[in-house]
């Protein structure tokens, strides 16, 4: 038995109401459960019930066995003085406050309720509620995943705006550092990220028209340009990055916070960054030219970006390709860069300049775009529930990382009402 389980059992009332009595054999009726509390102290606040004729305001302390009142020092806790009700599953000990009633609960859960929830706690299966989502009702389930895109992005803003703060409230500034770590897709997003941030986007600004220097300053920040360079191009990369990188006085991060392993060639940092360079490149005022956009139409062309020339024969400095391509940035890409980038971003600034219709315009980028392909949404699929847009697929990313992966049943809207039915 959990201590949470029986949070979530008085919480949702999964107990028999009828005949509750305290261990002294006091009647028990339940006029309010309280607020469920997730801070220190009781378990919940501002309770109302009446014990025999006597009706009591006040907390509410549960815990898996009486002596468990001592075991976490509530009695000497004065945040606990005004428990009026302590309900326990097993009464072990005659601890807690003095002339306090005691609920033993055990005798009064509903039927099945504890088999369930150690079924969903206890299965090795990558989705513990899979064998019984198809019978869940489908308002439960899509109703969460509104919740759950909703806590996605509250998430992801958080440090988004601490990163704001930081910029002192350049937007441009910020869209520059979250688009550089969207181009090393999750396995190198932090690296991409230390880069930008360790060249300012004024420096780069001032470079914009020409495309030597900016692939220059990128490279160089990237500790790509260290040590003897072999052909043309990349000595005259280095050769712009010594002028400029003693003219700003910049300090490149480690080469080897770059990854390569277990990606595909296209994939590779260099690529990734020669395609950031050739967007800064032909982007003017990106930031605010992407506010005007209201759909995903207008948005894919401003991310029609390639490789400069030297990146169709190479993979990478100095050796050639057997292949010669052009390294654009694919359809899927720029819709992953909507997707975790340009609808967040645009949200956060319809937030703070509190206009309702340009954050809904925001999340109905993601309706409009496709669910994304990777591990997590096959298992999804897998167990017959398919995403139908992004918006749904974000979601569903943010249920299973946050909830399925850590057994969070007790805290999910499909958990909780495979437990209750």
């Amino acid at each position: 038995m959990q201590e949470r389980l029986l949070h979530t059992i008085w919480q949702h009332s999964l107990y028999h109401p009828t005949g509750l009595q305290t261990i002294a054999g006091e009647r028990i009726t339940v006029l309010h459960p309280g607020r469920y509390n997730t801070d220190a102290g009781p378990d919940f606040l501002e309770a109302k019930i009446k014990v025999g004729d006597t009706t009591l305001a006040g907390h509410i302390e549960i815990h898996v066995r009486s002596s468990d009142w001592d075991k976490h020092g509530h009695q000497t806790d004065e945040a606990y003085k005004n428990v009026v009700l302590h309900i326990v599953h097993e009464h072990d000990a005659d601890t807690g406050p003095a002339n306090t009633p005691v609920l033993c609960i055990a005798p009064y859960i509903a039927q099945g309720i504890i088999g369930k929830y150690e079924y969903l706690a206890y299965t090795k299966q990558e989705l513990p509620c899979a064998n019984h989502l198809p019978q869940v009702k489908d308002i439960i389930k899509y109703s969460w995943l509104t919740r759950l895109l909703a806590e996605r992005w509250e998430d992801k803003l958080g440090t988004w705006q601490e990163l704001l703060d930081e910029s002192a409230g350049d937007w441009s500034s910020l869209l520059y550092w979250r688009l550089a770590a969207n181009f090393g897709f999750k396995v190198n997003a932090d690296a991409f990220l230390a880069l930008a941030r360790s060249l300012p986007l004024n420096i780069l600004a001032k470079h914009r028209e020409n495309l030597l220097q900016v692939e220059a300053l990128l490279f160089g920040q990237a500790g790509m340009l260290e040590g003897e360079m072999d052909g043309v191009y990349p000595n005259a990369l280095k050769t712009e990055y010594n002028y400029l990188r003693k003219k700003y006085k910049l300090t490149p991060i480690p080469m080897h916070s770059w990854k390569y392993m277990r990606l595909r060639p296209a994939n590779f940092p260099t690529i990734r960054i020669a395609q950031f360079a050739a967007l800064v490149h032909q982007s003017v005022h990106l930031f605010s030219v992407i506010i005007e956009k209201s759909t995903v139409k207008e948005i894919m062309p401003l991310f029609d970006v390639r490789a400069g020339h030297y990146w169709e024969t190479h993979y990478s400095f100095g050796e050639a390709s057997e292949q010669d391509a052009k390294k654009k940035l694919g359809k899927s890409s720029i819709q992953n860069i909507i997707i975790n980038t340009i609808a967040p971003i645009k949200f956060l600034y319809a937030s703070r300049q509190s206009t309702e219709a340009e954050q809904e315009k925001a999340l109905k980028l993601l309706d409009e775009l496709p669910a994304e392909s990777n591990h997590i949404i096959s298992i999804w699929n897998e167990n017959q529930w398919t995403p139908e847009n992004a918006s749904q697929s974000q979601a569903q990313i943010q249920l299973y990382n946050n909830y399925c992966s850590k057994k969070r049943c007790l805290d999910c809207a499909i958990g909780l009402s495979i437990i209750k039915s």
